[in-house]
């Protein structure tokens, strides 16, 4: 006789890796410690208690011009970033090979994450409608005259949202930003704003 019982599944040792978009980080929470290689080698760990504040940076795909000219406005930012006690650290969702091949002229610590798994901790999505934003059209336009224009080859797709997080010396997180478009993120202006504020609060003195 046939039976219709369904074997037993087996026990899970360890919970599921979050879908992005449904892990996301709001003030307050604590993000536990971590550490990652950047790119050029260097063991990042985040939080970093050498530092008042790290500022956790997730872009599209590797050689992706709107996220560069954003990016470059922080290399030429990067005195007063250093003066506010910032660590920049930026995720790709693309391989450590094509990082190197499109963004090695930008000093920034560049995180390889080709499987989203960081993606996916912090809840960073993607959307079709990524692109369908004036301030996306508008940046396309300044990036033609401000970048290398070439084709890169596309890793996990161009919908990618950008995403920005502000952690204290605790991994406390200070603020979060999730794009709703391809353009939508902190400018220096805005985070240097945010550290001086926390900074004059007292925020991040010490881990507790």
């Amino acid at each position: 006789m046939k039976s219709n019982a369904r074997p037993p599944s087996p026990p899970s040792s360890a919970k599921p890796t979050p879908a992005p978009g449904t892990n996301r980080k709001k003030p307050g929470d604590i993000v536990s410690p971590f550490q990652v290689t950047a790119v050029n080698g260097l063991q990042l760990a985040i939080p970093d208690s050498s530092v008042r504040f790290v500022h956790l940076q997730f872009r599209r795909f590797a050689g992706c011009p709107i996220c560069n000219t954003h990016l470059r406005t922080f290399v030429d930012a990067r005195p007063e970033i250093d003066r506010a006690d910032i660590r920049e650290i930026i995720f790709f969702h693309s391989s450590a090979d094509l990082i190197r091949r499109y963004q090695d002229d930008l000093a920034l610590d560049f995180v390889a994450d080709p499987q989203r798994l960081f993606y996916r901790r912090f809840g960073v999505a993607a959307s079709r409608s990524a692109l369908l934003h004036m301030r996306v059209l508008g940046a396309i336009v300044r990036s033609l005259t401000r970048e290398k224009w070439r084709l890169p080859k596309v890793e996990n797709g161009r919908l990618g949202l950008p995403a920005d997080f502000l952690l204290d010396r605790a991994g406390r997180v200070l603020a979060a930003k999730y794009g709703t478009h391809a353009f939508d993120q902190w400018s220096v202006a805005e985070l240097l704003g945010m550290a001086r504020t926390h900074t004059r609060a007292g925020t991040g003195e010490a881990a507790p």
